[in-house]
């Protein structure tokens, strides 16, 4: 018998579900039929159940990463859901608190760059793992080739010749990225220099579904956490994948969460706010905001973490002129500060129930972050939540869905794409 996650529990107020009961077989009807299929982009489905098996290779590679270099830290480096992925899951689990364990870099400035430089120190004391399913994203490779020529010059400074300074800084580098090396320079020229390991970006898994790709399983790795706790996070992550192609509304959350938010659209609700509450979210409100404007595609959802964005915010947001649908992630407080925390939730919830529709996820907390089976949870339940939201506005409007949703692709993308191709600028080059 299927039975609801114990680690995230969601109430919801404002939203009359039962208009809905009548769709439900045919709301997940149409997500499991392209469920990992080839081409559906929803590879990431399954994908936690896949990468248990994988365990004992991934720490047996980050284990060997490390031995042969010596270096204590890791930088990633890559954009959008080769980053704000890896930063969510390791903040929401508890780790890389002080930044001493994994870097991240993204930039193409020089301040930034200088920026960089000064957090992570000696260059030969850090690995990088350089994550692109193409292998040439521009954002990506100029970091990349900027730390390579690093490495090679500091090596050279220490006496080594030329080719023994590449091998050397060849040993610093992992890839992430497409496992077909025609498909990604990246992975030819890893396989070229030698670089350890095969990590990969798996097929029809789009960045801001990829929390459970290799990218951020190695990071979790490198970080420090335990194998037990990944396998409990990646269990919890598939069991969720369960519960949301399930036709039971009262165990499907993220059918109810995508219910929600087309709900308020449906009735004229452009505007809404999700709202996370505590430190170790900072990072998630990036990856959440990556997910709303590439997958819903527009940006009328506020997506803050609160306290620090809730007294400004609440002028606009109780406002009765501003017609709002609100959503609220909050941890479950075991500690000091347990009973003014759950006051302060309080307050809120009672707010946003008094001002429209609302709902309120809460998820059980560790130490310094989410336990790993609410952080698997709650991660997957926002990904089938998000395309849910568009196959309930299409089936309730009578919209034709297309073959491949429009909430799994990106093309816009491609338009300053466009712009930057043209041999004007060069990934790397140093400027003098």
């Amino acid at each position: 018998m299927l039975t609801k996650t114990s680690s995230v529990k969601t109430t919801f107020s404002g939203v009359d579900f039962s208009k809905y009961s009548s769709k439900v077989s045919e709301f997940v009807n149409e997500f499991s039929k392209r469920a990992n299929k080839q081409g559906h982009f929803l590879n990431w489905v399954n994908l936690p159940q896949e990468q248990i098996k994988r365990l004992d290779s991934l720490y047996e590679m980050a284990e060997n990463f490390k031995n042969q270099t010596g270096a204590k830290k890791l930088s990633v480096m890559g954009i959008g859901g080769s980053k704000h992925t890896v930063e969510h899951m390791l903040s929401i689990n508890g780790l890389n608190i002080c930044h001493d364990s994994v870097e991240f870099y993204s930039d193409v400035d020089s301040v930034s760059l200088a920026r960089f430089m000064c957090k992570i120190g000696d260059i030969k004391n850090v690995n990088f793992m350089i994550a692109s399913k193409s292998g040439s994203t521009f954002e990506t490779k100029d970091g990349f080739l900027r730390v390579q020529q690093m490495l090679v010059e500091a090596y050279m400074a220490e006496g080594k010749s030329e080719a023994d300074a590449k091998k050397l800084a060849s040993k610093h580098f992992i890839a992430v990225t497409d496992g077909n090396a025609e498909k990604s320079e990246l992975r030819r020229t890893s396989i070229a220099d030698g670089w350890i390991g095969d990590l990969f970006i798996h097929d029809d898994v789009g960045g801001r579904f990829s929390a459970f790709d290799d990218h951020a399983i190695f990071a979790l790795i490198w970080a420090g956490m335990k194998k037990d706790d990944l396998k409990a996070m990646l269990t919890a992550a598939q069991e969720m994948s369960t519960q949301s192609l399930t036709a039971d509304l009262e165990i499907n959350d993220a059918l109810k969460e995508g219910i929600f938010w087309a709900d308020a659209k449906l009735n004229g609700i452009e505007a809404s706010v999700h709202q996370y509450m505590g430190s170790m979210f900072e990072n998630t409100v990036y990856w959440h905001a990556q997910m709303q404007n590439e997958s819903v595609k527009d940006t009328l959802k506020q997506v803050a973490k609160v306290p620090d964005a809730m007294h400004h915010s609440a002028e606009a947001h109780f406002n009765p002129a501003n017609k709002l649908a609100f959503a609220l992630t909050v941890p479950v407080d075991n500690g000091v500060c347990k009973e003014n925390a759950e006051a302060y939730i309080g307050a809120l919830t009672k707010s946003y129930e008094i001002t429209g529709a609302f709902f309120r996820e809460d998820v059980e907390t560790s130490e310094f972050g989410l336990t790993p089976a609410a952080a698997g949870a709650m991660t997957m339940l926002r990904a089938y939540a998000t395309v849910y939201q568009e196959i309930v506005q299409a089936v309730m409007t009578g919209k034709e869905l297309p073959e491949v949703f429009d909430s799994v692709l990106q093309p816009h993308v491609e338009f300053y794409k466009k712009n930057l191709k043209g041999g004007v600028v060069v990934p790397g080059r140093i400027s003098k």
